[in-house]
């Protein structure tokens, strides 16, 4: 691994949007666009140092668009099997981050050697 290789934050959208009970469900796609827009205006909360942010996104949240700070992938099937592939390319070149509370998936990349935090990470509620 790199030592001055910026961390790498994949969020899983479906999961963090769908952790607070706020109405998400009623338009996923702009429900996606404020968590980017948190992300991007404050990034991951307690990690200092660069940091790439990719929030992935499915279903009816592809389509929303990257902006500075917060790059956007939408998922072309599994939102889960896209972040696998996502850590596994970085896996050992740099620090991977994953935000989720999927435990399917938490174990997956952490076998990967990722690290990973709960959605209230980056969106408390």
């Amino acid at each position: 691994m790199e030592e001055n290789a910026s961390l790498l934050v994949v969020v899983d959208a479906a999961n963090v949007v769908g952790s607070v009970p706020d109405g998400w469900w009623r338009d996923r796609h702009g429900a996606a666009e404020r968590l980017r827009d948190r992300l991007a205006a404050d990034g991951v909360p307690g990690r200092a140092g660069p940091a790439e942010v990719v929030l992935v996104v499915e279903g009816a949240a592809r389509g929303v668009e990257s902006v500075t700070g917060v790059r956007v992938e939408s998922a072309p099937g599994s939102g889960d099997d896209h972040i696998v592939e996502l850590v596994a390319r970085a896996a050992g070149d740099r620090p991977v981050l994953v935000v989720t509370a999927d435990r399917g998936l938490r174990r997956r990349v952490t076998e990967l050697g990722a690290e990973v935090a709960g959605p209230r990470t980056v969106r408390p509620g």
